[in-house]
């Protein structure tokens, strides 16, 4: 059996549907979660890495004292060609880690799900080319404005470019949410409810956009896993 650490920054923000979908795959997920005081490897004891969401920035050492090591983590895993996939916060750590820029977004948040787009570059990607246009569940307000250098731009929407992308041979940053269920999305509407009334987002709305669409988007999620899991070992 292949095993995957993921990596979990608070409890709001779970591997959700992906577990399952990896455990369909056959594969073990370890996990590890520093904000509950587990320490942060220095390099993936497993087959491959999961980095999951947070409400923090990708540089908010001073408050979460285990950034510092999961960027190490990240860029340790895409320089050994580990199978790596950040999940919003993951992939905004994962180009901050690898030489990249994480800033607050101009665009404002981007909320519901997003329609992410194929750049020529996805082509023949390992674990992105051939797939149709993405449903990708959203809700971040920082971003990746400048990408590392060398990474490969794969996917874009219209309100932030930089939502998937590759650095070096096998690690993927993708902006959006691909394991949330409905729940969680939800819980986390309720969390940002304020933040949304500031950008005049409805947030009704959104959620419900999002729970309109769930069978789509965890289509599409399981592909991503079954695809992801067949890059391990």
């Amino acid at each position: 059996m292949t095993s995957v650490l993921v990596l979990q920054h608070e409890d709001g923000c779970p591997v959700d549907r992906l577990g399952g979908w990896l455990a369909e795959q056959g594969v073990e997920l370890v996990l590890c979660r520093p904000y509950a005081g587990d320490p942060v490897p220095a390099r993936v004891p497993t087959d491959g890495l999961v980095v999951l969401g947070g409400h923090m920035g990708a540089n908010d050492d001073a408050q979460h004292a285990w950034l510092a090591p999961t960027r190490a983590l990240l860029a340790a895993s895409a320089a050994d060609g580990t199978p790596t996939l950040g999940i919003c916060l993951g992939a905004q750590l994962l180009a901050a880690a690898c030489g990249g820029r994480v800033e607050v977004g101009a665009g404002g948040i981007e909320a519901g799900v997003a329609e992410v787009s194929w750049r020529p570059e996805a082509t023949g990607d390992p674990l992105f080319g051939g797939l149709p246009p993405y449903p990708g569940p959203s809700m971040h307000l920082d971003a990746v404005v400048e990408l590392p250098p060398g990474a490969v731009w794969l996917g874009e929407t219209a309100a932030y470019p930089h939502q998937v992308f590759r650095v070096g041979a096998a690690a993927w940053g993708v902006q959006f949410h691909p394991e949330v269920s409905v729940p969680t999305y939800t819980q986390w509407g309720r969390h940002h409810r304020e933040d949304w009334d500031r950008w005049g987002i409805d947030g009704e709305a959104v959620v419900g956009a999002v729970a309109q669409r769930t069978d789509e988007v965890a289509d599409a999620g399981r592909e991503l896993a079954r695809r992801f899991a067949g890059l391990l070992g």
